[in-house]
């Protein structure tokens, strides 16, 4: 179940064409999945809304098939995703949850790969007093009898109106049997526990000029983005950030595929027309 080497396994999607012959001016998709996700949940969206364009989704450190091994800070996760942006010429990189917070913090650490930035109901700067009883609810309860009951632990949570073939697929790849009979997803419940205290920490801010569109699920309660996380968006931005109101829950893009196609696809675009309208070639930043 542990990928004991030392990079990251990284789902591609969209368009088939060897790197070697993709447009220098098209920027690819970098996918960052949440807290206990994976890579391969972008796969339908990349296929049905963006197919013309590269999309690279790895599994997070301590998540699918990628390395489990501390530590799980968000410094380590930023020199992980470096590792893959390093070998891109331009990214936009979408981000859900703690995905949308290692979005920013690898924006900062390599500003001239970054061409923009989307933040599906992005964590940070929670509450302490929220991620403690989160914190203590998964040791309690670390994993579940069968399948069925993981099932009905995301139709009474944040998955209630994902479509069931949706949760059905997320089923078969996410969840696996355990040593003693029962399932979870493939993680490590140590990296999850200690991500909750990552998730308390001060929130970092993109680099001034990023294009950003910040998207709030308006049903996520409690709310991952809260009025102070948005505010300092908004003020450090100014015009360079959108903000998008969802009427979903806090699984935005499964929820909602159409609107968050749509989205990341205009962010696609913009990149290249800006890099287009730049004469930005290959590593020419």
């Amino acid at each position: 179940m542990v990928n004991l080497s030392r990079e990251l396994h990284v789902h591609r999607f969209g368009c088939s064409v060897p790197s070697a012959d993709i447009r220098p001016r098209d920027p690819v998709l970098l996918a960052l999945h949440g807290l206990t996700g994976h890579g391969q949940r972008w796969e339908d969206l990349a296929r049905r809304h963006f197919p013309e364009f590269q999309v690279f989704a790895p599994d997070l450190r301590g998540h699918g098939r990628s390395p489990w091994e501390p530590p799980w800070t968000i410094e380590k996760h930023v020199d992980d995703l470096q590792q893959i942006l390093g070998q891109l010429d331009r990214a936009v990189v979408v981000g859900h949850s703690f995905g949308g917070n290692l979005a920013i913090h690898l924006a900062r650490a390599m500003p001239d790969r970054v061409a923009a930035l989307v933040l599906l109901d992005p964590a940070a700067q929670l509450d302490p007093a929220w991620m403690l009883r989160l914190a203590d609810a998964t040791t309690a309860s670390p994993d579940y009898t069968d399948r069925e009951e993981a099932r009905s632990d995301k139709v009474n949570g944040a998955w209630r109106d994902v479509d069931p073939d949706v949760l059905e697929r997320e089923l078969t790849e996410h969840l696996v049997v355990l040593p003693n009979g029962r399932v979870n997803w493939r993680i490590s419940m140590p990296g999850v526990i200690t991500t909750f205290s990552e998730l308390a920490r001060p929130a970092a801010l993109p680099p001034r000029n990023t294009p950003t569109v910040l998207v709030v699920a308006r049903r996520s309660s409690p709310p991952f983005v809260t009025a102070e996380f948005r505010a300092m968006l908004e003020n450090h931005l100014g015009p360079a950030l959108t903000v998008v109101e969802a009427e979903t829950d806090h699984m935005v893009a499964q929820e909602d595929p159409g609107l968050v196609g749509a989205i990341v696809r205009d962010a696609l675009i913009n990149a290249r027309d800006s890099a287009s309208d730049r004469g930005v070639t290959g590593t020419e930043q």
